[in-house]
């Protein structure tokens, strides 16, 4: 018996979940309605919830296994499977504009889908809302499902088999020169990712691209980029994008197979903004679906 009191947000995807305490530990039934939620819905709001570090990761172990911080492993070696969203550190200190770590948290602002450049790339992301600033810091986030539904035959007849190369190396060069160590571009290879995937349960289908995806396997930078962009630029226009306004005490769970999305960018300067976000990986590497 369904549980979830269930709102949908947009016309393409999204949706607000009521009727559930994410701080207490969830049974089974709840989880796999969640699951659901996230195949139907894509983006799933949970107002209201406060959840603390540990109500964090009891969650995202629910829905399977953490995935570790790729910044922390590749730079540190160590594992670690938060991420602060943001520029109010864990002692308290904020960080500006010029700081080294806003700066690189710039490439957020570019349309991309989380860990499309691991092997096995994430099955969902999980933010926790703290603080948030008074203007801009919003994330802006598309639908790569219905972006797929509304392509011409031959695009879609052309894409499907395709392969695309994703390479964070690629996507952070264009933050800045120096954006990547060279420890952390050596964890991450480039990787083939299938430029078309399929949800597991529904089969519905979508395109996976984004700012990591750098080329097409077997065809030329020229026709690659031509056939990348276009499909972004299909994908993001204004009718099809969804805004979350981040509000204090948010849980939000986003599918990255499907789902692309970015920042909006806020003034570090003035604002303090404190998120933290965990990821789910996902069942195996995309080139091994369907």
């Amino acid at each position: 018996m369904a549980t979830l009191t269930i709102e949908q947000t947009h016309a393409d995807f999204g949706a607000k979940v009521t009727d559930v305490d994410l701080t207490a530990p969830l049974t089974e039934d709840v989880v796999e309605e969640i699951r659901f939620a996230i195949d139907d819905y894509s983006l799933v709001i949970f107002p209201d919830q406060h959840l603390d570090d540990d109500a964090h990761l009891a969650l995202t172990r629910a829905l399977g296994e953490p995935e570790a911080s790729h910044v922390k492993l590749g730079q540190e070696g160590v594992l670690e499977y938060f991420g602060t969203i943001g520029n109010v550190l864990d002692d308290g200190s904020v960080l500006g504009n010029d700081h080294t770590r806003t700066k690189f948290q710039t490439g957020n602002n570019l349309w991309h889908t989380d860990s499309s450049f691991r092997k096995i790339p994430s099955y969902v992301s999980i933010m926790s809302v703290i603080e948030v600033p008074d203007e801009g810091g919003q994330t802006e986030f598309i639908s790569g499902r219905a972006a797929y539904n509304r392509l011409p035959e031959d695009i879609k007849t052309t894409i499907d088999p395709l392969t695309v190369i994703h390479d964070y190396v690629f996507s952070r060069s264009k933050v800045g020169p120096g954006a990547v160590t060279p420890s952390h571009a050596a964890s991450l290879p480039p990787i083939g990712q299938k430029m078309v995937r399929a949800n597991p349960r529904t089969g519905a289908k979508n395109h996976y691209v984004g700012s990591h995806a750098k080329a097409i396997d077997g065809w030329s930078d020229a026709d690659s980029r031509a056939m990348i962009d276009d499909l972004l630029d299909r994908a993001t226009q204004p009718d099809f994008v969804y805004a979350q306004d981040w509000r204090p005490g948010e849980l939000v769970i986003w599918d990255n197979r499907c789902l692309l999305h970015r920042g909006a960018g806020y003034d570090a300067d003035k604002f303090r903004r404190r998120m933290r976000q965990t990821r789910v990986c996902g069942a195996g590497p995309t080139i091994n679906e369907y």
